[in-house]
């Protein structure tokens, strides 16, 4: 049975895209610890990220690296923060969370609200600094 992440990378359910390739879908978190908080899936559902075969696994996280450097020129912050926990949705993904402080990626503090417009641009800010 698809996740909601299969279903988001299908187009089956909407998005605030930020990057894609053949293998791999970056979207915004609407529940963000900060703005640009971004989720990196690989498009085939896989609950255990270390389940992942090789090969995926490694498109995986070179797909995320280049979806932070975009985050990080789009968004000002210090560094992109990563943290893999996979508990909350059966799909194996990647948060990518500016940060400015150690804090900024605790994911026990409020969740910030944006209106689907300031999702949009932000969206788009990091999809053109993304280099594919």
């Amino acid at each position: 049975m698809d996740t909601i992440f299969s279903k988001i990378a299908k187009g089956e359910i909407p998005s605030f895209k930020v990057a894609e390739n053949d293998l791999c879908f970056a979207f915004l978190d609407i529940h963000p610890l900060a703005e640009g908080h971004t989720l990196v899936i690989p498009k085939q559902q896989t609950d255990y990220i270390f389940d992942i075969g090789d090969d995926l696994y490694q498109g995986l996280f070179l797909f995320a690296k280049k979806v932070a450097i975009a985050l990080e020129k789009a968004v000002p912050c210090q560094r992109i923060g990563i943290a893999v926990v996979g508990l909350e949705v059966p799909h194996a993904h990647i948060h990518l969370v500016p940060l400015n402080t150690i804090y900024d990626i605790d994911f026990r503090k409020p969740k910030l609200q944006f209106t689907p417009e300031e999702f949009t641009t932000i969206a788009e800010k990091i999809n053109r600094n993304y280099k594919g």
